[in-house]
């Protein structure tokens, strides 16, 4: 059996919907999927015997699918078959989010679970490379996309964010905590006209079967507001989430969406 381990977002739904065969579906406390009741919710802090449940109910495969952010561990909610992880999950905690996040993985692993990736479930989710919109990309846009795409490649160590805006060569705003919308949304009062391109991208050495960069159709209402002139994702690395309504609002607000081969 599949366990999904749902956060939020539409991801977990459009999962559940297209998978075939029945599934266990678990959210994290807090972090409730959109338009998704799961069959149970878990704290953090009872990680181990939430792993131990799932494994009793015959879970063999897990897949992590939906936006989290940074978790904090209460010590006295910890429960007697958590309380051995805690120290491995304390290190995890204070080396960033790709540690953490592995960390998570590892510990499903020990219990005998296959991880799958949501875009292994749903390969369609991962959009072939080229122009997806009637707009295309500039060279100059090309040029500028090629400089986001470093910058990502430099602070991927300091474990920062998957995106990031650029215009003529200079950067208008880093994605951080708060995730590409609040970024995108920061930019609604910018203080010059128009124009950027929001680039995307997986963190460099991020394991691919969790937390992979997702946009979808709020994201394109999101970078037309800002007043970008287009959205490019790294191919094989960001998923499109609705993609007909994500190109459709594209095309309407007279923006492109482009996947590039990194």
């Amino acid at each position: 059996m599949l366990a999904l381990i749902a956060g939020q977002g539409r991801l977990p739904t459009i999962l559940r919907d297209d998978y075939a065969e029945p599934l266990f579906v678990a959210a994290l406390d807090g972090y409730s999927p959109d338009a998704l009741v799961p069959d149970q919710t878990f704290q953090i802090e009872r990680l181990g015997s939430f792993i131990d449940e799932i494994g009793r109910l015959g879970v063999t495969d897990v897949c992590f699918a939906g936006a989290i952010r940074r978790l904090f561990i209460d010590p006295d909610a910890v429960d007697a078959a958590t309380r051995p992880l805690v120290p491995r999950m304390m290190q995890a905690l204070q080396s960033g989010d790709d540690a953490a996040l592995r960390l998570v993985l590892e510990f499903f692993e020990e219990a005998g679970m296959t991880i799958r990736a949501a875009h292994e479930l749903k390969p369609d989710l991962l959009p072939d490379a080229g122009s997806q919109t009637a707009t295309s990309p500039t060279g100059d846009d090309d040029e500028d996309a090629i400089r986001a795409a470093t910058v990502l490649k430099m602070l991927g160590p300091s474990d920062v964010g998957q995106s990031c805006v650029v215009l003529k060569g200079q950067v208008l705003a880093l994605e951080a905590s708060f995730g590409t919308d609040w970024m995108l949304q920061s930019l609604a009062n910018r203080p010059d006209s128009r124009g950027g391109v929001l680039y995307k991208a997986p963190k460099p050495g991020q394991d691919r079967r969790i937390d992979l960069p997702v946009i979808g159709p709020e994201t394109v209402a999101d970078a037309a507001a800002a007043g970008l002139d287009g959205i490019v994702i790294e191919a094989g690395g960001v998923m499109l989430l609705d993609g007909q309504e994500a190109i459709r609002r594209a095309d309407a607000a007279g923006i492109y969406i482009r996947v590039r081969q990194p």
